[in-house]
């Protein structure tokens, strides 16, 4: 199985999109390929190669639908309420049609269409994930203060990358720790891996609700 972790940001900013693929090695993931600056046809064809290798699970951090009128879907309020019960902030879950998320929301929708209309040799399957919730779900009650500021601190985020091997995720190189971003979308495979694989299992999930909301949302 490969597993592919995608911090999207909106269709402009193509510097701040990062990709992290790995590859099951039984009870781990190995890095095979890190990768940022993409646009959506870069990130297509790196899922479409891996498609004809293996099965191929995707977590992608960015919403996948909206809610129809605006505003939180149900999964965002929950979410919002299980991460606060972590000791997280409830600001990093944001509905999907505020201004400042409207145009990562049509990215991630977009994209991930697309990515079900992709001539694969092998099956894909897709996940919506937060990669701080992630974190955060699994990280000891003493350390959640690191998951409140990988964002801004290199030395919360040199905890994370280590933690993650800890996780299971290896060959993660030091230089992941320059900015947030990879450390996301690493978190991002991470979630998709325990949605997925039998032996694990996601600290939180709401499922999905076709038509409109068409994919499972987990941490």
């Amino acid at each position: 199985m490969r597993v592919i972790g995608i911090d999207l940001s909106g269709p402009k900013n193509h510097k701040d999109t990062v990709l992290t693929i790995f590859k099951q090695e039984g009870n781990h993931l190995q890095l095979v390929k890190w990768a940022n600056n993409l646009s959506d046809q870069d990130i297509l064809k790196e899922v479409f190669e891996q498609s004809q290798l293996d099965e191929v699970v995707i977590g992608i951090d960015a919403p996948l639908s909206y809610q129809d009128g605006g505003g939180d879907r149900e999964s965002d309020r929950e979410l919002r309420k299980f991460i606060v019960n972590l000791g997280m902030r409830s600001g990093s879950i944001m509905p999907p049609t505020l201004n400042r998320m409207v145009y990562l929301t049509l990215r991630g929708i977009k994209l991930s269409r697309e990515i079900e209309n992709l001539n694969a040799a092998y099956p894909i399957s897709l996940v919506e994930v937060h990669p701080g919730a992630i974190i955060g779900s699994r990280l000891s009650q003493q350390n959640i203060e690191y998951v409140l500021a990988y964002k801004q601190e290199q030395s919360a985020r040199s905890f994370i990358r280590k933690w993650l091997t800890e996780q299971g995720l290896t060959q993660l190189p030091i230089e992941m720790e320059v900015e947030s971003h990879s450390i996301d979308a690493c978190a991002a495979a991470l979630g998709a891996w325990h949605w997925k694989a039998p032996s694990y299992n996601a600290k939180w999930l709401f499922p999905a609700c076709p038509p409109l909301h068409p994919y499972d949302y987990c941490c």
